[in-house]
Formats: structure tokens, sequence, C-alpha cells
């Protein structure tokens, strides 16, 4: 495989891995906090266990994130 197609699918992973960690900070900080702040009936109530919640799901995606910037060092010039 040329260099060009292995830098390729090396910035595809790193997508990927950047767009899924996008969707866990939205899944799990952003949604729940929006709800909440609108009053939705089925929201989670603002709680130390929706906060301790929100930090786990943000945490993943920061992990995501770092991993994806990690996996685009291989990219050569």
């Amino acid at each position: 495989m040329s260099d060009a197609a292995q830098n390729e699918q090396t910035k595809l992973l790193a997508t990927a891995l950047n767009n899924v960690a996008v969707a866990f900070i939205v899944i799990g900080v952003v949604t729940p906090m929006t709800a909440a702040s609108f009053g939705v009936g089925t929201a989670l109530l603002l709680s130390w266990s929706t906060v301790g919640f929100a930090v786990i799901w943000f945490c993943a995606g920061v992990s995501l994130h770092w991993i994806g910037r990690r996996v685009l060092r291989s990219v050569g010039p």
C-alpha cells in the first residue's frame, strides 16, 4: 500500500474517533444539561449522580479525541 493511501486511512481513523468523541460529549453532557435547563419532564434532575454521569461521558469523549490525535502522529509528509 502506498504512503498516500496509508496516510488517508490514518486520517479517516482519526476522524472517526473524533466523531465518536463528539457524540459521547453530546449524548452525555450537552443533552442532559439542555433537557434539565428547559425543564423537560423526563430529564434527569441535577444532582451529584447526574454530574458524575456527565463527567464520565465527557472524560470518555476527551479520551477518544486524544487517541485520534495520537493516531494522526503517524501521518507522514
